[in-house]
């Protein structure tokens, strides 16, 4: 009895089936791209963190899947990791020269002393007059006015005097 394994070998190798030039070239683009510390050019940026630009990633995962081989989808799955990995904004250079940054030439204010912040925090945050519900409040509320409460003696005593709830069992 003799096993035939090329169907199950040629199911296998669909995965490496290149069928066009242009796949060959995707396929060395790919790899360099996940092979070598290639940063993102600064105007594809906004493009690339913009929902549009994750849905055409999205679309093209997909296309490659369905159009090429699977060997190139999942690459691209590993490119389009690197390309938001390696995508970030580099803001433009400081208007500063590189020679005052070390050796700076200003000098720099003297720092306020914590009474004149007290005084300028005093003037931004003026005293605020009392609303009218403040004063009604203050007039009216009995918090911290009113009388001691007076306890009533009557002949009522609960009929059980010992609650079970909770009592020691070994008495």
């Amino acid at each position: 009895m003799r096993v035939d394994y090329t169907n199950e070998y040629a199911e296998q190798m669909k995965w490496f089936d290149l069928k066009t030039p242009i796949d060959y070239g995707l396929l060395v683009v790919f790899i360099a791209y996940i092979v070598f510390p290639i940063s993102t050019p600064q105007w594809m940026v906004p493009y690339i963190d913009s929902p549009i630009g994750l849905v055409f990633m999205f679309l093209v995962t997909v296309a490659l899947f369905l159009y090429t081989s699977p060997l190139l989808g999942v690459l691209y799955i590993f490119v389009a990791y690197e390309v938001l990995r390696r995508n970030h904004y580099e803001p433009p250079a400081s208007p500063i020269p590189v020679t005052t940054m070390q050796m700076p030439t200003r000098v720099p204010k003297a720092a306020p002393t914590q009474q004149q912040k007290d005084s300028d925090l005093k003037a931004m945050n003026p005293v605020k007059p009392a609303t009218l519900e403040e004063e009604v409040i203050a007039v009216r509320a009995p918090i911290g006015r009113s009388e001691q409460p007076v306890f009533i003696e009557t002949s009522f005593h609960p009929v059980a005097d010992k609650s079970s709830v909770g009592a020691s069992l070994y008495q």
